[in-house]
């Protein structure tokens, strides 16, 4: 091959980008990492991750998580979630039974700059091409491969491929050129993110917290604690619900951290850092194309973020691991068409459906408040309903169990 052929490369080194390359760099499959950004950089998010997160950097190597673990200043545990109804009830539900036995923390809270950058540092660079500063400016399927150009600090090169993973997140030029990909409004949310410092009464165990206010459904108002004092504080809302009621988020997040009843207390003495910024979520909450001939989508760009939670990095990683099995097998077969890399689809929702599936019906449930009111009272009194949240986030076979409907009914109604 010409210096500048590749089988493999990836354009986005975000965390599912990474956790491609990582898992590449695991099994020495030698590729192309590629991105717009020179690192650090910051990434607007809620910054949460979940448990999946835990998972994936465990499968990798254990060593990652005692890394997190310590790292006070940019890293920070969190054991639970508190959930608040529009009446202003509201609960907290542990993310493990037993946290005496956990090695480390159930989820942690880092801003997107240093987690980002603590996976790209990770990559093997012996085995791994990194390419920072490099943006795509025309991409053509030729034959049997794609033919990139792109610009590398101001120099334009040329770049062709046997696979390309797509993994540049909400406005992936893979995504809208090979798969096709356009923005559904019903599918996809708008967000609105600020760092404070000074908000006061968290939980001692860093719950992260989950708003369900009546303004904002569907949807929610955010609180998330972070190393050094800050948290993160946003807004997400359904962007169909947004353009149908014609909703100003910014507005609306200020008039609650300023005049909620809930809120404005807890804001008294805090300070905003920067300005409030917004990102968009493309939801997985309906099955779409994400390979075909040469390319493969991951994480944002295949459209994998929770649609009740709006948490994306745990399926975004996972989506790289995932994805970079498929990549050792289609090397092995030598086989980079669609009809091979289908397996692809079918691997992420075996893993995954059900779970987005319960999440978009949570999702849809979450615009009665009446409901949700009635839901959070329930589970405040009946320790029965708070144990079996509790072991949707540390159990997923008990997450499909509640694609049952019975499943709600008896754990609404029993005592």
């Amino acid at each position: 091959m010409n210096n500048n052929d590749h089988k493999i490369v990836i354009a986005g080194a975000g965390p599912a980008g990474a956790a491609t390359s990582l898992f590449l760099c695991k099994n020495k499959i030698p590729h192309v990492i590629l991105d717009k950004a020179t690192f650090p950089r910051d990434k607007i998010c809620g910054d949460a991750l979940s448990g999946k997160v835990v998972d994936v950097l465990r499968k990798l190597d254990e060593k990652l998580l005692e890394e997190l673990g310590v790292n006070n200043e940019q890293f920070l545990g969190s054991y639970g979630v508190k959930f608040s109804a529009p009446s202003g009830k509201s609960v907290n539900i542990p993310f493990a039974s037993d946290i005496s036995k956990l090695k480390e923390a159930p989820g942690f809270i880092s801003k997107r700059i240093h987690f980002d950058h603590f996976l790209f540092q990770k990559i093997d660079r012996s085995i791994a091409t990194v390419m920072e500063n490099t943006e795509i400016k025309e991409m053509k399927q030729e034959g049997d491969y794609v033919s990139l150009i792109v610009l590398q600090n101001g120099i334009e090169k040329r770049i062709n491929c046997k696979l390309l993973i797509g993994a540049e997140g909400d406005r992936s030029i893979v995504s809208k050129k090979l798969a096709g990909t356009i923005k559904e409004d019903k599918h996809y949310c708008a967000g609105l993110r600020a760092y404070y410092k000074g908000v006061n009464n968290f939980h001692g165990q860093n719950y992260i917290e989950l708003h369900f206010m009546k303004e904002a459904l569907p949807g929610y108002f955010w609180i998330f604690p972070l190393p050094n004092g800050e948290a993160n504080v946003g807004i997400g809302m359904l962007s169909s619900e947004v353009s149908l009621k014609k909703v100003n988020l910014k507005k609306m997040m200020m008039d609650i951290i300023q005049h909620h009843p809930d809120m404005k207390e807890r804001f008294s003495k805090a300070e905003i850092m920067g300005d409030i910024k917004g990102w968009g979520l493309p939801l997985g909450s309906r099955k779409r194309k994400i390979s075909g001939d040469n390319f493969l989508l991951v994480g944002d760009a295949a459209s994998l973020i929770d649609p009740f939670t709006g948490e994306g990095i745990g399926n975004g990683m996972l989506s790289g691991m995932l994805a970079a099995k498929q990549i050792q097998e289609a090397i092995l077969a030598d086989r980079f068409d669609a009809d091979f890399l289908s397996a692809y689809d079918k691997k992420i929702y075996d893993t995954l459906w059900r779970e987005l599936k319960i999440s978009h019906t949570l999702q849809k449930l979450s615009k009665y408040k009446w409901l949700f009111n009635f839901v959070i009272n329930k589970a405040a009194k009946s320790k029965r309903l708070r144990d079996s949240m509790m072991m949707m986030f540390e159990n997923v076979e008990a997450r499909n169990r509640l694609m049952n409907p019975l499943n709600y009914l008896k754990l609404l109604f029993r005592n």
